[in-house]
């Protein structure tokens, strides 16, 4: 039998299968370096992708929060100036219920009987004067409860002194001012 020694064939089989190993480690190694890179890669492109579309977001609401204020300005403005526009209106509507109210005062005032002061908060109205006697005075109450555009005499005060010789009844007269059929219609009309 002849012999034959096998020993260096294994140990070059050994060497090249430890460098098919190594090669295929290496390969694997630079595989998954390149996998990682191309993840890493792919990651930060959306990352950037995303602050991008972050940024544009921000400055869009950054635009809207602009329109916001000057929306608010405008129903500010618009608030104000349809207040005043209710005010014009009910100033224009109540214009003649002033003449209508100086005109009622004049015909219920009795003879004898004359005002000093006139003042008017809202439908709240107080007269002063002076009158002859207390009889003027009940005369006057009776002509405004009768009035159309005045109501509810009530007599604050009634004082009654002498002045050169003569009797002069000084009051304070409260009244209210009469909400007609037109007004109530916001028209500010006659009765």
């Amino acid at each position: 039998m002849a012999r034959i020694n096998l020993l260096p064939w294994r140990e070059w089989e050994r060497k090249r299968r430890q460098r098919e190993f190594g090669g295929m480690a290496a390969a694997g190694a630079i595989l998954a370096v390149l996998a990682v890179v191309f993840t890493h890669i792919q990651i930060e492109s959306m990352i950037s992708g995303q602050n991008d579309r972050n940024q544009f977001l921000t400055s869009e609401i950054k635009a809207l929060d602009a329109r916001i204020v000057k929306i608010k300005d405008l129903e500010s403005t618009k608030a104000r100036l349809l207040a005043r526009m209710n005010v014009i209106q009910e100033l224009q509507s109540n214009r003649p219920i002033s003449v209508h109210l100086m005109d009622e005062l004049v015909r219920t005032l009795p003879d004898g009987v004359h005002l000093k002061t006139f003042t008017q908060k809202g439908p709240e109205l107080t007269m002063q004067g002076a009158a002859q006697s207390n009889a003027r005075v009940s005369a006057y109450m009776r002509n405004i409860d009768g009035a159309a555009w005045l109501t509810d005499p009530k007599l604050n005060v009634i004082e009654t002194k002498n002045e050169e010789r003569r009797r002069i009844a000084e009051f304070t007269l409260l009244a209210s001012q009469k909400a007609t059929a037109g007004q109530e219609a916001g028209t500010g009309g006659t009765p």
